[in-house]
């Protein structure tokens, strides 16, 4: 048993060290410019895609086979609550700030350039509206989720049920947690990976934003026997933040201090779902961790 146990953290190890060593390559390219724009896209790809690259590599390394990652779809609930559960903790944050005062709306500057970009000049501002949210929410979501499936692959396909055989689920949540968090770090500090609030209050809101994050993600993965769902969360979660409620958000001030992953905003929300699922999850564990389990899955 103690030989067993030594060998996944070996693997652990292994894993965390090259997933470092991959994603390094590509933050150094990042780091270089300064900036995480469109235009360097395939700079954050390749560091998106490095614990996946580790995943194989460990893998690979220990004699064991690729396939054996949760590659199977499983349950359809788990995918569709893996795309719901981000709009569930993001949307509450961001109607508090655009009704309580702490941030505007969409002005019309944003719908102009909005219906430019999109080809809509002749359109009602309310339907631009509205079709930039239907629009970006769907079709947007294939380049999010390919993106995130490398880390997914890596983090919840890989390191999640390896820590689950050597630590309970609480440890499983805290470690993926602040391993995915500190993966960022280098981005967050000397890159424009930030929302404007000072660094250590945006590194500090990440940080946690981002193990509460891990429970839920580690929750999905583990009651579903499948790396899909936490995928789909996974590009869910950068969508709906970074692709849709930011960018109709103004600032006026407070804002940056509660929205997106350097607030405080997401930082509770996440934390209540984290939780809430924790509970869940201890009250019907999955099979991996006490035999058969009687619950409804």
């Amino acid at each position: 048993m103690e030989n067993s146990k030594a060998r996944v953290w070996k693997k652990i190890a292994l894993f965390y060290t090259l997933t470092l060593c991959f994603s390094g390559v590509f933050d150094a390219f990042v780091l270089h410019a300064g900036k995480m724009d469109t235009g360097n896209l395939l700079y954050v790809t390749g560091s998106m895609w490095s614990p996946a690259l580790a995943a194989f590599a460990t893998k690979a390394i220990f004699g064991e086979k690729i396939r054996d990652l949760p590659w199977s779809w499983g349950a359809v609930r788990y995918p569709w609550l893996g795309y719901l559960i981000p709009i569930a903790y993001t949307l509450p944050v961001y109607l508090v700030v655009w009704f309580g005062g702490f941030g505007g709306f969409a002005d019309a500057d944003f719908v102009k350039r909005m219906a430019e970009q999109f080809g809509w000049s002749n359109f009602p501002p309310g339907l631009t509206l509205i079709l930039f949210v239907l629009l970006t929410a769907t079709l947007g979501l294939v380049g999010k989720t390919s993106r995130a499936l490398g880390e997914e692959i890596g983090w919840r396909g890989f390191l999640v049920p390896e820590l689950a055989k050597v630590v309970g689920f609480s440890g499983v949540g805290i470690i993926s947690g602040l391993m995915w968090a500190v993966y960022h770090f280098p981005a967050l500090l000397f890159a424009d990976y930030n929302a404007g609030t000072p660094a250590w209050y945006g590194l500090t809101c990440f940080t946690i934003m981002v193990v509460a994050d891990s429970f839920i993600l580690a929750w999905l993965t583990l009651r579903s026997g499948s790396l899909w769902p936490a995928a789909i969360l996974h590009g869910s979660h950068n969508l709906f933040i970074q692709s849709i409620f930011t960018p109709l958000t103004r600032d006026t001030g407070p804002t940056k201090y509660i929205i997106d992953e350097f607030g405080i905003g997401l930082v509770v929300t996440i934390t209540i779902a984290a939780i809430v699922l924790c509970r869940k999850f201890r009250s019907c564990p999955p099979p991996t961790f006490q035999g058969e389990s009687g619950c409804r899955r």
